[in-house]
């Protein structure tokens, strides 16, 4: 044996121990990862088994619980319910309205009894047929408005009101015009006027203690006024005095314009236009009052503040 050979030997033994040891710990380390990917897998398996019961809560609380379910279903009913109640409610109003107006448009509820006043030159029947209650239409269907309207056409209707009474009663006052004047009627016979000129109706004999009123275009048929070529005359006879307007018999127009009074005297007076009528009728009033006048007399004042006198 040379001086080498146990050298040798016990290079080679030792490299054999640590060969066995590098395998003892590449194997102890092979098994702790192996463990570890045990216990990892194992926690995977956890964490699996973790996730399947989570999915399970999930669906578990996915469902509705009962109770909540059936106060829905409730709550949803009573709203189809109300508007159910809203919808017959509706319909039976409406159902109301048509039956209450049929039935006040039966003869039960029509304007049955009519009862008018105030009227003497208009009947009552021509006062019922012109506010259209001849017929004895529906009272629901009386314009109170429009038929005092229509009676204030009249001839000697200054005025009318229609009351309404339920369930049939309609009750009219009118006010009647007073006549100022009278004219003669072309035909012959006289009409009376108001002081508007509105022409109220003819009679046979001259009404009596109404001023004649003379006009240069002859009145209309009752109803009517008289035209603007009469508005001289007619505003003559409508201002005239109290200082003498009773002693006035007749306003006379001329076809010019002109304005002739005839007095109970009887004189005549001449006023000319219709202007100044105020300071005209003072004039007048002054002379009948403090000259001596004798039948046929002319006064004339048609210039104001001028006024003459002319022996009949």
């Amino acid at each position: 044996m040379t001086p080498q050979g146990p050298s040798v030997q016990v290079k080679g033994v030792m490299r054999r121990a640590l060969r066995r040891a590098g395998r003892v710990g590449r194997a102890g380390r092979r098994d702790q990862a192996g463990g570890g990917r045990g216990r990892a897998g194992n926690g995977h398996g956890r964490g699996g088994t973790g996730g399947g019961r989570t999915e399970g809560g999930g669906g578990a609380r996915g469902r509705m619980d009962p109770r909540i379910s059936a106060r829905r279903t409730t709550v949803m009913r009573e709203h189809g319910r109300r508007r159910l109640r809203v919808v017959v409610i509706g319909l039976a109003a409406t159902a109301c309205l048509v039956g209450a107006w049929f039935l006040l448009h039966t003869p039960l509820f029509s304007a049955r009894s009519i009862t008018v006043f105030g009227n003497v030159h208009e009947t009552a029947a021509q006062v019922e047929a012109q506010a259209a209650l001849a017929d004895h239409p529906p009272l629901l269907d009386v314009d109170a408005g429009a038929a005092a309207t229509r009676i204030e056409q009249l001839p000697w209707v200054r005025t009318a009101a229609v009351h309404v009474s339920w369930p049939d009663g309609v009750q009219i006052t009118v006010t009647e015009e007073t006549p100022r004047f009278v004219v003669s009627a072309p035909g012959g016979g006289w009409d009376s006027l108001s002081s508007d000129g509105r022409v109220l109706g003819a009679s046979a004999a001259r009404p009596p203690g109404l001023p004649l009123l003379t006009v240069p275009q002859p009145p209309g048929a009752p109803g009517s006024h008289l035209s603007s070529n009469d508005a001289a005359g007619l505003e003559v006879a409508a201002t005239l005095p109290p200082s003498f307007g009773a002693q006035v018999t007749g306003v006379t127009v001329e076809p010019a314009g002109w304005v002739q009074l005839t007095m109970t005297t009887p004189i005549v007076v001449d006023l000319g236009s219709a202007s100044q009528l105020s300071a005209k009728y003072e004039d007048v009033s002054s002379i009948l009052a403090g000259a001596t006048l004798h039948n046929g007399d002319v006064i004339d004042v048609s210039i104001p503040k001028a006024p003459t006198v002319t022996p009949g």
